[in-house]
Protein backbone atom coordinates (compact mmCIF):
# COMPACT_ATOMS: atom_id res chain seq x y z
CA UNK A 1 0.00 0.00 0.00
CA UNK A 2 2.60 2.29 0.80
CA UNK A 3 4.25 1.92 -2.86
CA UNK A 4 1.30 2.88 -4.06
CA UNK A 5 1.22 6.26 -1.79
CA UNK A 6 4.91 6.87 -3.14
CA UNK A 7 3.68 6.53 -6.87
CA UNK A 8 0.82 8.39 -5.74
CA UNK A 9 3.60 11.70 -4.86
CA UNK A 10 5.00 11.08 -8.19
CA UNK A 11 2.16 11.70 -9.79
CA UNK A 12 1.43 14.37 -7.98
CA UNK A 13 4.53 15.93 -8.00
CA UNK A 14 4.42 15.40 -11.98
CA UNK A 15 1.05 17.08 -11.91
CA UNK A 16 1.90 20.15 -9.70
CA UNK A 17 5.40 20.63 -12.13
CA UNK A 18 2.83 20.81 -15.48
CA UNK A 19 0.37 22.94 -13.86
CA UNK A 20 3.33 25.50 -12.64
CA UNK A 21 4.74 25.28 -16.23
CA UNK A 22 1.61 26.35 -17.96
CA UNK A 23 0.23 28.84 -15.07
CA UNK A 24 2.96 30.01 -12.69
CA UNK A 25 0.59 29.87 -10.20
CA UNK A 26 1.95 27.66 -7.78
CA UNK A 27 5.79 27.97 -6.17
CA UNK A 28 8.09 25.54 -7.63
CA UNK A 29 9.12 24.31 -4.65
CA UNK A 30 6.03 22.79 -3.92
CA UNK A 31 6.26 20.37 -7.28
CA UNK A 32 9.82 19.52 -6.44
CA UNK A 33 9.47 18.76 -2.53
CA UNK A 34 6.06 16.56 -3.80
CA UNK A 35 8.39 14.74 -6.11
CA UNK A 36 11.76 14.41 -3.27
CA UNK A 37 9.76 14.48 0.19
CA UNK A 38 6.86 12.48 -1.22
CA UNK A 39 7.38 10.22 -3.78
CA UNK A 40 11.53 9.38 -3.06
CA UNK A 41 11.54 10.18 0.95
CA UNK A 42 7.98 7.42 1.09
CA UNK A 43 9.13 4.72 -1.78
CA UNK A 44 13.06 4.84 -0.40
CA UNK A 45 11.36 3.84 3.13
CA UNK A 46 8.76 1.04 2.04
CA UNK A 47 11.11 -0.59 0.08
CA UNK A 48 14.26 -0.40 2.88
CA UNK A 49 11.41 -2.13 5.47
CA UNK A 50 9.95 -4.65 2.58
CA UNK A 51 13.75 -5.78 2.30
CA UNK A 52 14.82 -5.48 6.09
CA UNK A 53 11.39 -7.67 6.93
CA UNK A 54 11.83 -10.24 4.37
CA UNK A 55 16.03 -10.32 5.12
CA UNK A 56 15.36 -10.97 8.80
CA UNK A 57 12.96 -13.39 8.56
CA UNK A 58 10.10 -11.29 9.83
CA UNK A 59 6.51 -11.25 7.89
CA UNK A 60 6.43 -8.90 5.49
CA UNK A 61 3.40 -6.99 7.38
CA UNK A 62 3.38 -3.34 8.85
CA UNK A 63 3.43 -3.47 12.44
CA UNK A 64 2.55 -0.22 14.62
CA UNK A 65 6.07 0.83 14.68
CA UNK A 66 6.57 0.74 10.76
CA UNK A 67 2.84 2.75 9.91
CA UNK A 68 4.11 5.26 12.63
CA UNK A 69 7.37 5.49 9.73
CA UNK A 70 5.08 5.62 7.02
CA UNK A 71 2.71 8.62 8.62
CA UNK A 72 5.40 10.46 9.84
CA UNK A 73 7.17 10.55 5.78
CA UNK A 74 3.53 11.38 4.94
CA UNK A 75 2.87 14.46 7.43
CA UNK A 76 6.43 15.26 6.55
CA UNK A 77 5.76 15.36 3.02
CA UNK A 78 2.50 17.08 2.98
CA UNK A 79 3.60 19.65 5.24
CA UNK A 80 6.23 20.59 2.95
CA UNK A 81 4.73 20.83 -0.22
CA UNK A 82 1.85 23.08 1.96
CA UNK A 83 4.24 25.12 3.89
CA UNK A 84 4.77 27.88 1.07
CA UNK A 85 0.91 28.63 1.42
CA UNK A 86 1.41 28.83 5.29
CA UNK A 87 1.77 32.57 5.25
CA UNK A 88 3.03 33.86 8.31
CA UNK A 89 3.40 29.82 10.04
CA UNK A 90 5.77 28.82 7.18
CA UNK A 91 8.39 28.58 9.32
CA UNK A 92 6.57 26.29 11.53
CA UNK A 93 5.14 24.12 9.25
CA UNK A 94 9.19 23.72 7.59
CA UNK A 95 9.99 22.75 11.14
CA UNK A 96 7.29 20.48 12.14
CA UNK A 97 8.05 18.73 8.80
CA UNK A 98 11.40 18.76 9.58
CA UNK A 99 11.06 17.10 12.71
CA UNK A 100 8.34 14.50 11.05
CA UNK A 101 10.98 13.61 8.28
CA UNK A 102 13.49 13.09 11.37
CA UNK A 103 11.20 10.54 13.16
CA UNK A 104 10.85 9.03 10.52
CA UNK A 105 14.00 8.31 9.59
CA UNK A 106 14.96 8.02 13.08
CA UNK A 107 12.84 5.51 13.92
CA UNK A 108 14.19 3.01 11.23
CA UNK A 109 17.58 3.58 12.17
CA UNK A 110 16.76 2.41 15.34
CA UNK A 111 14.04 -0.28 15.10
CA UNK A 112 15.24 -1.76 11.91
CA UNK A 113 18.49 -1.24 12.55
CA UNK A 114 18.22 -3.02 15.72
CA UNK A 115 16.62 -6.14 13.80
CA UNK A 116 19.92 -6.32 11.28
CA UNK A 117 22.13 -6.44 13.95
CA UNK A 118 20.53 -9.59 15.33
CA UNK A 119 20.52 -13.32 13.92
CA UNK A 120 17.45 -13.94 11.05
CA UNK A 121 14.94 -15.26 12.65
CA UNK A 122 14.18 -18.95 12.00
CA UNK A 123 10.68 -20.27 11.16
CA UNK A 124 7.44 -18.36 11.77
CA UNK A 125 8.45 -17.05 15.19
CA UNK A 126 9.14 -13.25 14.18
CA UNK A 127 6.97 -10.62 14.49
CA UNK A 128 6.38 -7.43 12.72
CA UNK A 129 7.99 -4.48 13.62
Amino acid sequence: MILHIGYGWLAFGWLLLGFNGLTGLLPASAALHALTAGAIGTMTLAVMTRATLGHTGRPLIAGPVTKAIFGFVTAAAILRVLSPFAGTQMELALWVSGAAWSCAFGLFALYYGAALVQPRIAGPAGRPI
